[in-house]
């Protein structure tokens, strides 16, 4: 049996993972490609293939190493917590790494990480909750956009900077057509980049389902 090269057994998905997520934390996401990332692991362009195929193998590789970070919550948590926990969880970890949201972008996340650390258990709190299993995944899937539709359309990382263009868009407008935003900039701007509103409609959200 021939042995496995010395650059592969090097090149483990954690490694990979984490050196990808640093180039892209670092750089942005267009400085992401296999070349880049096989530099700077001191391996060939070919090893890194070898491991992922190609980009849409590498993004789910990284996606899978966050979603490890998700927290496995105490048996006996009630749902309604556990939930909170959860997606919580995943809101910082999406918004830490908004690069690799954005490569990503409606590619479904279906890595053995993310579904055994957030889907299966959720969805077995709701059909134990007595929900047919369209009801808990309409439930789930309720949490789950809201959690990537906040953590997508805003980088937290930037708040200052986000504020700013934004404060400079709205000066640009037209007071006598658009007398509500230009009339509220002071108490807008803040939400914008506001992470109570992913919480507080998350909370909503657990509240209408139970």
């Amino acid at each position: 049996m021939p042995r496995q090269s010395p650059s592969l057994d090097r090149a483990t998905p954690e490694l990979i993972a984490e050196t990808a997520l640093s180039i892209v934390d670092r750089d942005g996401p267009q400085a992401l490609s296999f070349r880049t990332l096989a530099d700077r692991l001191g391996i060939s362009h070919a090893t890194v293939q070898r491991r992922c195929t190609d980009l849409a193998g590498l993004l789910d590789l990284c996606t899978d190493h966050l979603a490890a970070g998700i927290p496995s919550v105490a048996p006996g948590t009630e749902w309604a917590r556990a939930s909170e926990i959860r997606f919580r969880a995943l809101y910082e970890l999406l918004v830490a790494h908004p690069g690799l949201v954005a490569l990503r972008g409606a590619r479904p996340w279906l890595g053995p990480q993310l579904l055994a650390r957030l889907t299966e258990p959720e969805l077995a709190a709701h059909l134990a909750r007595g929900l047919s299993a369209a009801q808990a995944m309409a439930t789930y899937r309720r949490m789950y956009l809201l959690t990537l539709g906040c953590a997508t359309f805003v980088d937290h990382r930037a708040p200052q900077e986000n504020a700013a263009r934004t404060r400079a868009a709205l000066a640009a407008l037209d007071p006598a057509e658009f007398p509500a935003l230009t009339g509220h900039v002071g108490e807008i701007l803040p939400v914008l980049t506001d992470h109570e509103v992913f919480r507080t409609a998350l909370h909503q959200l657990i509240e209408a389902a139970s």
